[in-house]
């Protein structure tokens, strides 16, 4: 009996590496064993960095934050506390838009924390 190498499957899984790798410089983008290899490290990198761009966001939100606080006498650290012990449960990331679009509200809620 013949020995198959089940082209077709074969075919398929080079074309939708090559498909992935379109647009990436020189060799890269055509030649099976350079383009297998930038695309599954282009793929680890999407991976990982979909997880730290959550971290990234939650920084940045922590900056906002701070820098707002501080314009209103107080510091990140207090106010996170001081919402904690009202019971005020706003996030992060709310209260970064609060803070760069809504000076009064941010205001209003720094001084209820103080008070």
């Amino acid at each position: 009996m013949p020995r198959s190498k089940n082209k077709v499957a074969s075919r398929e899984r080079r074309r939708r590496v090559l498909e992935l790798a379109k647009g990436y410089w020189g060799d890269r983008s055509a030649v099976w064993t350079i383009a297998k290899n930038h695309v599954e490290k282009g793929l680890t990198h999407a991976y990982r960095d979909r997880r730290l761009k959550k971290r990234n966001y939650r920084r940045l939100w922590i900056v906002r934050i701070n820098a707002a606080a501080r314009l209103n006498g107080t510091t990140y650290s207090r106010l996170i506390d001081g919402l904690n012990k009202k019971g005020l449960s706003i996030n992060r990331k709310v209260l970064a838009e609060i803070a760069a679009n809504q000076p009064e509200m941010f205001k209003q809620i720094v001084a209820h924390v103080n008070s």
